[in-house]
């Protein structure tokens, strides 16, 4: 008897298989969606006094999904980890592959370019420099300056020697005292914008003294 089931209407039996097979396929893939977007190349266990430099910032990750969960993605749920808990100075090459990838568990990364990415690792260097205000203008018609001090006079610099053993001095934002008559103290922020530079102090106050000549 179950023979004579499993034999009888074969054809239409095997058409219902394919069919039921070429629906849920179509279930599964509808509303599936594929995008490209740059991510952030992010660093971990990085040993302590060395720094990255020369990097790209970002990689292009082609990732596939349902479309409603690739719409609601925010940007701080995905990134391109590399862990450098064994690096040590020099160049060297990364190949990535999905496991670098971080993203929800929903979605699948179908494409990493590039795959392979450059990185120089530097030994960090701290070094004490001078600050130098940036002043200007002239003050009011019959003022002169006569004095200009800085406190503190020097800051200590951190970040990669290549870049750290460059720096002699460090400018100030530019601080306009164009027309002023009387004495001033200002909190000016120093002028340091490469973010793989630290520095012990964000602000130095320039004291600049000023007197009447007539």
């Amino acid at each position: 008897m179950k023979t004579k089931f499993f034999t009888t209407n074969l054809g239409l039996k095997l058409a219902s298989l394919v069919l039921a097979v070429i629906l849920w396929f179509f279930v599964i893939l509808s509303g599936r969606s594929q995008i490209t977007v740059d991510v952030p190349l992010v660093f971990t266990n990085l040993p302590s006094g060395l720094a990255v430099v020369d990097y790209p910032k970002t990689v292009s990750i082609s990732i596939q999904g349902q479309e409603r969960l690739i719409q609601n993605l925010r940007q701080d749920e995905i990134s391109a980890v590399i862990d450098l808990g064994k690096a040590k100075t020099g160049k060297f090459f990364y190949t990535l592959s999905k496991d670098n990838i971080k993203l929800p568990k929903t979605l699948i990364v179908t494409d990493i370019d590039p795959e392979t990415v450059s990185l120089k690792i530097e030994a960090q260097l701290k070094k004490t420099v001078p600050v130098k205000p940036a002043v200007v203008g002239l003050p009011e018609k019959g003022f002169a300056i006569v004095d200009i001090t800085v406190v503190p006079e020097k800051v200590v610099l951190e970040g990669p020697k290549s870049m750290v053993k460059k720096i002699r001095t460090v400018k100030t934002e530019p601080i306009d005292i164009n027309g002023i008559n009387t004495d001033l103290r200002y909190k000016a922020n120093l002028n340091i914008s490469n973010p793989n530079i630290k520095k012990n102090t964000n602000k130095v106050e320039v004291r600049i003294s000023v007197r009447q000549i007539r």
